[in-house]
């Protein structure tokens, strides 16, 4: 199926936002795309889209092939098919046809990332042996890289094509593909533009992202993946796309993230696609992780993925991490904070969660939970985070410290409720201890504006809206002289 209207609109945008001068000349492209006809169709009048590859090699140089039917040198391209679901894939086939060169001999441009490098208006003369009018083609035109160093031998496509040659980018046929490819610096150097992370445990454990089986246009449906995607204009480095990704697919921060390898994959496009892999330490539980796409996270060890559907190269890779990573002595151990084979047969694990309860002159401190925030956006907590391989009590004195820039003592607080709850019947329940600070020093401070905007003292008998239920709750008990609330169970 063809690339929709909507789907072309948002790459001439992101096209637009790169170079705003260029919409008047677009602007029949536009008011094409805004009409109730297919663009993609070359029947499609006053004109329609086509698309085009701009190959460059390590000596930047562009491949240019000579048509027979204009006689003029241009680089691979032409009208869009039905099998063609995007405007990317269109130029790529037509390379294919054309040259002979696969989509995976070609890689993407850290530059461009995939969107155009150059759209084109050009006129195209009546051909009254094929019963067409003159017309427009508004040319879209791809930038790639070749993957290896030489140039692949070009087979052409002989019906329509009679010579190749490669130009320097100075010659190029085309005046404003010309004046783009020598402005964006293009060097035909490839590099990663994709960023993934292989997050362990110390204990001989992988975090593995199993994606949706059901999506054929993503990447690896169906298969068991490391967490990370590819590189956004915004991202400076491939460290910050990393991030970036783990924060946007499992609301996941992991410190002293290291890079370790670069892995060579198939795009979605066919294309090669070479990922810079990070590595880093994590030891959570996957189940707590709001996970925004694919089907679950899981800790698996390596003896396990020859039973898992996971592409052969992460699994090489990962067995290669396991190799330069060895277990401490002993073997493989259970994490700290986990169950392990001694756990009682039945045993559910509940979730540990530590509250603070700062109360002055009869208000409380509740912090406004960012709109993106994992959980509860919008809304007023405490001071809050979840246990790790620590006492309650290290616990809230480190969030208090990371989260408010508040410094406690252990010696100065108390347990005053606790709240034993499930939101939904198919969550772990969680034990949310709310401790009260005798003794505080400093006053509360944005320390992670990415969770928390915003602090402010609260009247207890005037609670904001909204307030997380299971928070009210507890300071209403606290008021009470109660010590303990369970919500959500049913009896």
């Amino acid at each position: 199926m063809p690339p929709s209207s909507s789907s072309i609109r948002k790459t001439v945008g992101t096209y637009l936002s790169r170079h705003p001068g260029e919409r008047g000349a677009l602007a029949g492209l536009l008011a094409a795309l805004d009409r109730p006809v297919d663009v993609t169709v070359r029947t499609t009048l006053p004109g329609h889209v086509t698309c085009s590859a701009v190959v460059i090699d390590r000596r930047c140089r562009v491949l240019h092939i000579r048509h027979r039917a204009t006689g003029r040198m241009l680089t691979p391209g032409g009208h869009i098919e039905p099998e063609d679901r995007t405007l990317l894939a269109a130029a790529l086939r037509e390379m294919a046809e054309e040259t002979g060169i696969p989509p995976g001999a070609l890689c993407l441009t850290r530059q461009t990332l995939g969107s155009p490098v150059d759209i084109d208006v050009h006129p195209i003369d009546a051909n009254p042996a094929k019963g067409e009018p003159a017309h427009e083609h508004y040319d879209v035109r791809y930038a790639f890289y070749l993957a290896e160093e030489e140039p692949p031998a070009v087979t052409l496509q002989d019906e329509e094509v009679s010579g190749a040659e490669w130009l320097a980018m100075s010659e190029v046929t085309s005046p404003t593909l010309r004046a783009k490819l020598l402005d964006a610096g293009l060097d035909g150097q490839p590099e990663p533009v994709n960023a993934s992370a292989i997050i362990h445990d110390g204990h001989g454990r992988y975090l593995l992202h199993l994606r949706d089986a059901n999506k054929p246009w993503i990447w690896e449906p169906g298969c068991w993946s490391l967490l990370g995607g590819g590189r956004e204009p915004q991202d400076r480095t491939l460290l910050d796309t990393v991030r970036r990704e783990l924060r946007e697919e499992a609301g996941l921060a992991v410190a002293d993230l290291e890079p370790y390898a670069v892995e060579h994959v198939t795009g979605i496009d066919g294309t090669r696609v070479p990922i810079q892999l990070f590595t880093g330490l994590w030891n959570g539980d996957p189940a707590l992780l709001p996970l925004t796409e694919g089907v679950m996270l899981a800790w698996v060890r390596p003896e396990k993925f020859p039973h898992m559907t996971m592409l052969p190269s992460t699994r090489e890779l990962l067995e290669q991490h396991a190799v330069d990573h060895p277990l401490p002595a002993g073997g493989p151990t259970a994490p700290a904070g986990t169950a392990g084979s001694e756990a009682p047969s039945g045993t559910v694990l509940n979730v540990v969660g530590v509250h603070l309860y700062l109360e002055r002159d009869g208000h409380v401190l509740l912090g406004l939970r960012h709109p993106d925030s994992a959980y509860a956006g919008g809304s007023w907590h405490v001071l809050a985070g979840h246990c790790e391989a620590e006492a309650a009590s290290a616990c809230l004195v480190r969030e208090a410290d990371e989260e408010a820039g508040l410094v406690l003592e252990p010696a100065d607080v108390e347990l005053v409720h606790t709240v034993h709850m499930r939101e939904r019947p198919t969550d772990p329940p969680r034990v949310q201890l709310f401790f009260r600070a005798r003794r505080w020093v400093g006053e509360p401070t944005l320390r992670e504006p990415d969770k928390c905007v915003s602090w402010r003292w609260w009247n207890v008998k005037d609670l904001p809206e909204p307030t997380v239920d299971y928070t009210r709750a507890a300071i209403e008990g606290i008021q009470a002289g109660r010590a303990y609330t369970e919500l959500g169970w049913t009896r």
